[in-house]
């Protein structure tokens, strides 16, 4: 549920760079460009902006990505830089090439050579025998490495610059006032992998620590405070434990939802065979762990109503402890835990939906059929904007509430019913956005600004699935809000006095071991079953030693164990406290035994560094 992490520069920059500016600055401006590239053109005025608003104060270095497919002069031009460097004017050369783009062939490279009082001669020889061709191909591939995948892509201290290209944002960025600084901070953070789980975990501290303090009874009585809404004759009141259990975790459970669309068609989880193996590993640590707690509560028919509590895995811990282990832990292994978790996920909802209900008021959930039937319509009549959807989606919710059914349930069915749409032509919108910027250059209009813009949103919004666009602008609401206050608010258990031995109490051992052994073991049974019988692939890069160590991760159940285990023991609170110590310690446990395994069970840091450092075979 994390960002994407920020791409860093590799190499760092060394002797072998050009560089123009003073080598103490604290700014060092790294392009990756293409002499040919027109964009790369128009992006020099920007540069040499920045340099006269600063006064040539920050560092600048240039490496080639030459894109020869699309620019055939390309290479050619970047050797000639490089050969003019070899006789110091590489920045001379660099400017006379970006001023005349359109005229790189061999013939114009030997008059610029001419131009800045070269030796012909030695540029020409060079210039044939493809000497600092080899330089060239290095660059390419440290862009690559690096996260370039077009031209020009700039990183400022290290950092690739994902921003506007136009001097005032990149001023902004390479001065970096306050605001920015900031903004790149908390961008940075959320950007972490380990960051959704970092949150979790303070949080949950924080609870802990609220709950078993001299402060202890605030604690309870703040969230059991009433909080009703009154609109006419409508009148709604919770707790505020209710309302973010009841309320706030919709959003959750909607954009869970979102995920699991996604993950079903177009993710891990689109084809049979790629789904196999997460499916079977994901009933397997659902069955297993369910079994254990029974066993151990089946004499108390209260206790045994949590036998679902162990059954899901809480991914923003579990990829958090795969992140700090960085390149020792293979892609397909946290795609795998990825896809798994989705998979559990679906099994939760599920449990909540059939096991977890009260009551049935027949009358709401009529209600609700209703507005699930004008969601469909939408749907079908293919409507895409969010509103319509927002306001029915109220309603169901209201609905769900007074149904008896799980409010919880109607961000599922919401989610569901979000439309996509097919892939975009990528051409023919990239076509359009010229034509529109074309307008907008050579327009007489006052207002072609505003148009520019509202023509530019409606490619980029066709560009984006309306599902796949509210999942990204949800996201960080609830991975930074929402989630961490349902720690707070749920994770504050009283762990002194007469609670002291709750860990000794069937429902907590139960939940101890069910989420320590029936998890890893349930999900690494399976999954080798899975492979044996031929119904799913082994993953290529993975031992199964490396898989079963990372198995036990699955036992860290968070978020939904709680979930669940307050809609099986809402009416007796001393249930509930010790499921939820059940929950934390079998947590906990399970991150440190499984981190320690799979630390132990990875290549080494000196075994990745040197598999990465062999010698690719150079493509001309």
């Amino acid at each position: 549920m994390s960002a994407e992490p920020p791409a860093k520069l590799t190499p760092p920059i060394s002797d072998r760079d050009h560089t123009k500016g003073p080598s103490d600055s604290r700014v060092t401006l790294v392009e990756y460009g293409d002499y040919e590239c027109p964009y790369c053109g128009q992006a020099q005025n920007a540069v040499h902006e920045i340099q006269e608003r600063t006064s040539n104060a920050v560092r600048l270095v240039y490496r080639h990505f030459p894109n020869r497919r699309a620019h055939p002069n390309a290479m050619l031009a970047a050797e000639a830089a490089e050969a003019a460097g070899a006789q110091g004017k590489f920045w001379e050369m660099h400017d006379l090439l970006f001023e005349n783009q359109d005229h790189l062939e061999e013939e114009d490279l030997f008059e610029y050579a001419r131009e800045l009082g070269l030796d012909e001669a030695k540029f020409r020889t060079e210039l044939e025998a493809h000497t600092h061709a080899k330089k060239i191909r290095e660059d390419f591939r440290s862009g690559r490495e690096s996260g370039v995948r077009g031209t020009p892509t700039w990183f400022i201290n290290g950092t690739r610059y994902d921003g506007a290209w136009d001097p005032e944002s990149l001023l902004e960025a390479v001065r970096k006032p306050l605001g920015v600084r900031i903004s790149g901070l908390t961008q940075d953070f959320m950007r972490l992998a380990a960051s959704g789980g970092l949150m979790l975990l303070i949080f949950s501290a924080l609870a802990l620590f609220w709950a078993n303090s001299q402060f202890a009874d605030s604690y309870v009585a703040f969230w059991q405070t009433e909080l009703g809404i009154s609109i006419g004759n409508l009148h709604l009141e919770r707790s505020l434990l209710e309302w973010v259990n009841e309320g706030l975790m919709v959003i959750f459970f909607f954009v869970l939802g979102l995920e699991i669309k996604r993950e079903v068609t177009v993710g891990e989880l689109a084809s049979p065979r790629k789904a196999a193996l997460p499916i079977a590993a994901a009933v397997g640590g659902m069955i297993l762990p369910a079994l254990i707690y029974a066993a151990f509560n089946f004499s108390n028919p209260e206790a045994a109503q949590g036998w679902a509590i162990p059954v899901a895995t809480d991914i923003a811990f579990t990829l958090g402890i795969l992140a700090l282990l960085g390149g020792r832990v293979p892609l397909s292994l946290k795609v795998f835990f990825t896809a798994m978790a989705i998979a559990d996920d679906v099994g939760g909802i599920l449990v909540i939906a059939l096991f977890y209900t009260s009551e049935i008021n027949t009358a709401s959930l009529f209600v609700a059929a209703i507005i699930f039937a004008g969601l469909l319509i939408l749907n079908r009549w293919r409507v895409f904007s969010p509103l319509p959807y927002a306001l029915l989606g109220i309603g169901l919710w209201l609905a769900f509430l007074n149904s008896g059914v799980h409010p919880t349930i109607a961000g599922i069915l919401l989610a569901a019913i979000i439309p996509t749409r097919s892939p975009p032509y990528v051409r023919r919108l990239m076509a359009q956005t010229d034509t529109v910027i074309n307008r907008y250059e050579y327009g007489d209009s006052e207002l072609r600004e505003q148009a520019l813009v509202r023509s530019l949103k409606t490619i980029l919004d066709r560009m984006e699935p309306p599902a796949l666009r509210l999942e990204h602008d949800l996201q960080p609401w609830v991975t930074y809000l929402i989630l961490p206050i349902f720690a707070l608010a749920n994770a504050g258990v009283p762990l002194g006095g007469a609670d002291g031995l709750a860990l000794l109490n069937p429902v907590s051992l139960g939940i101890i071991f069910a989420l320590l052994l029936g998890k890893p073991i349930g999900v690494g049974i399976f999954a080798w079953m899975a492979t044996r019988i031929g119904v799913a692939d082994k993953l290529a890069d993975v031992s199964w030693r490396q898989f079963f160590s990372a198995s036990i991760l699955a036992g860290i159940g968070f978020t939904i164990s709680i979930f669940i285990a307050q809609a099986a023991f809402e009416q007796d609170p001393g249930l509930l406290s010790n499921a939820k110590i059940g929950i934390l310690a079998g947590s906990i446990i399970a991150a440190l035994v499984g981190w320690g395994l799979l630390s132990w069970t990875s290549p080494r840091y000196d075994s990745v560094t040197a598999a990465l450092a062999e010698p690719a075979q150079a493509t001309d």
